[in-house]
């Protein structure tokens, strides 16, 4: 058993193009570290629909340039069968560790297989690689990013030449080319022949952040920001200049790209203590609200002044609110939205008498629905400008809440005054989400079994109407690992995360509200329904 594991982790030495992970596997060769062996080479990184993501380090379980090639080459022989015998593809990278070197190899894979390669000029927002894509006219793009995760992990992000992030069947087509590479030594890897791409692209990016905005509105709302250590601020700011609002104060200590992100445990607005030095900045200069980026600038969380403190809005709460401007605007077109996100945005369409659908969670799902006018996902992610960038986009989503800020500024209002409106106007609907983050992941998978063998039958004292087991499909919906629990006035989803080792619980609540000064009693009976629903649930699944 150890012989074969040392055999393996040799050859794979033998093939290594990279200084820093050979030296690391040489190491743990040498000190025969079986156990560490062991755990880099248990099997592959999964390429699947969010294409690849894992810790950086040696071995085909991490992320490293020998898997990353594997990656491109498997990628490449995917677009040639596909009849993409010379199309382009466009690769983006973040300032994560590694993340140029992996995008070199990218460009190096697709010039050796006879595609043609084009790297954008710096690491840039993930929006701009999205919109790259289709402006100019690409059949595939890469971007290289792990988004919101730990500092250690980077990820392979694949785009097809529509411009949407890639979904069945293409993941298990190209993994099964990927699992054909017999050896690094088969891909050919030129040291010339792509081209490094210039500003014009990311120009043209910005010249079409403007077509997001209502060209007569207000420009008043003032911001603070924060990069959170990633790459979105040179962009945002450009953004921000262009279509006249007031400078964003930056949040100084997060501003500039960091692979380490030091002053967060995970650069993700989400998580506890990520914004708190934005809070910090916003106390001092009290602006309108707080916009932050996560690191690849692809999602956006807003927070605002309530009640002399800062809190952030759930993505949520953002996702109703640019659903009402839009409408208020006179938008025209499908609004979509994922099975984890709030049911309002449903309400809001139907009141517009606009298209309303919903997906599995993820923009590849949302950004594929046709006649897309708007999307948007729980967990920080919008989709504002469909024509331009179909992914999320957290720079043009910053400019339309601090368009709507601007706005209901003028009329002495703010956005929560604006949220209040939504809630007397189709009840309140209040979420939340419980979440388990796991080193072990046979603990998510023992407790999607438990709830699939001995579903609950009530949470909250509510009784469950209908419960579904995702994976068989709807109606509607393809296949996907989730449940789905239909309540009296509440809903649950429960789905193990595709991007981190987390099991996931999406609650809702809708309390009916007469009028304004029924709200404060339906948030308080929101808030005890959702700590029953949490306590309940967490109690049936196990965790």
């Amino acid at each position: 058993m150890h012989d074969d594991l040392i055999a393996r982790a040799t050859s794979w030495l033998a093939e290594d193009p990279d200084a820093d992970t050979r030296a690391e596997l040489a190491e743990l060769i040498d000190a025969g570290d079986h156990a560490e062996l062991a755990a880099r080479f248990s099997g592959t990184l999964q390429f699947g629909t969010a294409g690849l993501r894992g810790e950086l380090g040696a071995g085909p379980m991490r992320m490293n340039r020998s898997v990353v090639i594997r990656a491109a080459a498997g990628l490449a022989a995917y677009l040639k069968k596909n009849g993409s015998t010379d199309g382009l593809v466009v690769i983006g990278y973040d300032a994560r560790h590694k993340s140029a070197d992996f995008a070199r190899d990218t460009a190096a894979v697709m010039t050796g297989a006879g595609l043609r390669a084009a790297v954008l000029p710096r690491p840039l927002p993930t929006p701009v690689l999205a919109y790259a894509i289709r402006h100019l006219g690409a059949v595939a793009g890469v971007e290289v990013t792990a988004s919101h995760n730990p500092p250690r992990d980077n990820g392979y992000k694949v785009y097809l030449g529509d411009g949407s992030q890639i979904v069945p069947p293409a993941d298990a087509e190209i993994a099964a080319e990927i699992d054909a590479i017999a050896s690094l030594n088969d891909v050919p890897r030129p040291q010339a022949g792509w081209e490094s791409l210039d500003d014009s692209v990311l120009n043209a990016y910005l010249a079409r952040t403007d077509a997001a905005l209502s060209p007569t509105s207000p420009r008043t709302a003032r911001t603070v920001y924060t990069a959170m250590h990633g790459v979105g601020k040179d962009v945002l700011l450009a953004a921000f200049a262009r279509a006249g609002f007031p400078e964003p104060v930056l949040v100084a200590e997060q501003a500039e790209p960091d692979p380490d992100f030091p002053t967060v445990a995970f650069p993700n607005p989400e998580e506890p203590g990520a914004m708190d030095l934005a809070f910090a900045k916003a106390r001092e200069t009290d602006p309108d609200l707080v916009i932050a980026n996560d690191p690849d600038a692809d999602r956006c969380a807003v927070a605002v002044k309530e009640n002399g403190a800062w809190r952030m809005l759930r993505g949520d709460e953002v996702g109703s609110l640019l659903a009402a401007h839009l409408v208020r605007r006179g938008a025209t077109g499908t609004f979509a939205e994922s099975i984890v996100s709030s049911s309002l945005l449903g309400r809001i369409a139907e009141k517009a008498g606009l298209p309303y659908e919903e997906t599995l969670t993820g923009f590849k799902w949302i950004a594929r629905v046709e006649g897309l006018r708007y999307g948007y996902e729980e967990a920080l992610g919008y989709c504002v400008d469909p024509d331009g960038v179909r992914d999320k986009d957290g720079i043009t989503a910053a400019l339309l809440i601090t368009e709507l800020a601007a706005e209901l500024k003028e009329e002495g209002r703010t956005l929560l005054d604006l949220l209040d409106d939504l809630a007397v106007e189709h009840g309140l609907h209040a979420t939340d989400q419980l979440s388990a983050r796991v080193e072990d992941l046979s603990v998510i998978a023992d407790a999607m079994r438990r709830l699939r063998e001995q579903p609950p039958t009530e949470l909250a004292g509510l009784p469950i109407t209908r419960a579904e087991d995702l994976t068989r499909g709807t109606d509607t919906l393809p296949p996907t690992d989730g449940l789905r629990y239909t309540l009296d006035g509440a809903r649950v989803v429960v789905r193990p995360s595709g991007t981190e080792p987390k099991l996931k619980c999406y609650l809702e609540v809708v309390v009916p509200v007469g009028t304004h000064a029924d709200l404060p009693a339906a948030r308080a009976r929101a808030d005890a329904l959702l700590a029953d629903i949490k306590r309940d649930l967490s109690a049936a699944a196990g965790i």
